[in-house]
């Protein structure tokens, strides 16, 4: 049987985190945040389920090189990660504790329940990362 596969496309790399959509058997949903200071590359990755001490019931994403304990959890900001990928339901600027406006993800727990109801039947998929270009598409006239 073949891999069930997820793809996240990576949509805006700005100051505040490289932000993309999560897709499911090409459906988007939930939104992504990534720390653009542990970006890895785009591929193919092999996730397994695991049992993080902070996270909980999760997901590791293996194969990338020079680099391991990159989970998929929630969280609001990029700089909730240390290169891990972090789910939500929507983009939004939000306050920091410091009471700084900072583009980020909302109703992160929900977007990362929904997740894992989604794969409540798998132990093991395939996450296509993809690096979406604007100037690839051709404009409407």
């Amino acid at each position: 049987m073949d891999k069930r596969i997820f793809q996240l496309v990576r949509i805006a790399d700005i100051v505040d985190g490289i932000f993309g959509v999560l897709k499911d058997d090409e459906v988007p949903f939930c939104v992504t945040v990534e720390n653009n200071d542990y970006v890895f590359p785009d591929g193919d990755y092999l996730c397994k389920r695991v049992n993080s001490p902070k996270y909980g019931n999760t997901f590791e994403i293996t194969g990338v090189s020079g680099r391991t304990h990159i989970l998929i959890h929630w969280g609001n900001w990029e700089d909730n990660s240390l290169g891990c990928v972090i789910v939500g339901e929507f983009y939004d600027p939000l306050n920091t504790k410091d009471n700084i406006t900072k583009n980020g993800i909302g109703s992160s727990k929900k977007a990362f329940n929904e997740f894992i109801d989604r794969t409540k039947d798998i132990n093991e998929f395939v996450l296509k990362i993809r690096t979406f270009d604007i100037n690839k598409i051709e404009r409407i006239q």
